[in-house]
């Protein structure tokens, strides 16, 4: 859905030859305004403004939400931000797209305010997939619960993770395997368990698995108040790449994360996994 209201507000900025600027928010508003506390991020903040940079867009404008912001009104959003400070002549936003305090701001606003403000709206219609519409929310469940095909027809593209990577305690490597730990700033991962990926890494592609999980070979399957780790095997590299921002594209899931009975058995099933990544 945020992919087709990118690529219509890029492609009338080139027809007018304009530039493209897209406005985004931080932290999810949801943990300001929300009862509870908000849904982990579908993907980070960093993760956002790459997507958005590939889209085409010049320029884009992150704005701190806070309780101060989110009490602003829709036509404060529209004639400060739209009009003074980025001088629209064009808004492209989702059909279902709400601003303002208390959401009180629509396209039905932004469509009568632009005629006499001076900009043209454009609205995007919510996308439709076998019935199901295409919004952050349903994606984020489908990756939670490790449907990833669904996922990624919805998004368009291959379910990703881009993190930082971090200093791990050299498991992989003693078992022959040097991984890169990977933070994904509190992205949405997919269920634990052993991938088939792909790892982009400045720009190159490599070929890859990815184990998500608690490593119960070590730490015992009751280990469950343990952040899971996130370690990708990338065939055919070895270069230093900590604190590197990579971003790993899902491909398949070869099997659940299971306890071998030591690491020898282990180091087995992981010689068996590359050969399944490789075919």
């Amino acid at each position: 859905g945020h992919r087709r209201i990118l690529k219509a507000a890029v492609r009338i900025a080139r027809g007018k030859n304009t530039k493209a600027i897209a406005v985004t928010f931080y932290p999810h508003p949801l943990s300001i305004v929300g009862r509870g506390s908000a849904p982990p991020s579908l993907i980070s903040l960093k993760h956002r403004l790459n997507l958005i940079k590939q889209a085409g867009v010049d320029r884009c404008l992150v704005f701190n939400f806070t309780k101060s912001f989110a009490e602003k009104s829709a036509q404060h959003f529209i004639k400060n931000i739209l009009i003074r400070r980025l001088a629209a002549g064009w808004v492209v936003v989702g059909e279902d797209f709400r601003f303002g305090k208390n959401r009180q701001g629509n396209c039905a606003l932004l469509y009568e305010l632009g005629k006499r403000l001076g900009f043209t709206l454009k609205r995007v219609k919510t996308l439709k997939i076998k019935g199901m519409a295409v919004s952050s929310s349903a994606i984020r469940r489908l990756v939670q619960k490790g449907d990833l095909k669904t996922a990624s027809r919805l998004l368009g593209r291959p379910v990703t993770v881009f993190g930082t990577v971090v200093k791990g305690n050299n498991i992989g490597r003693k078992l022959g395997f040097p991984t890169a730990n990977i933070n994904p700033h509190h992205e949405v991962v997919p269920p634990s368990g052993v991938y088939v990926v792909k790892v982009i890494i400045d720009k190159r592609r490599y070929n890859g698995v990815l184990n998500i999980g608690i490593r119960p070979t070590f730490y015992g399957l009751g280990h469950y108040d343990k952040e899971p780790s996130i370690e990708a095997y990338i065939f055919n590299f070895s270069k230093n790449i900590y604190g590197k921002d990579i971003e790993v594209s899902f491909t398949k899931k070869l099997r659940a994360e299971k306890k071998f009975k030591n690491e020898g058995a282990l180091k087995i099933q992981i010689n068996k996994d590359i050969i399944k990544a490789r075919r």
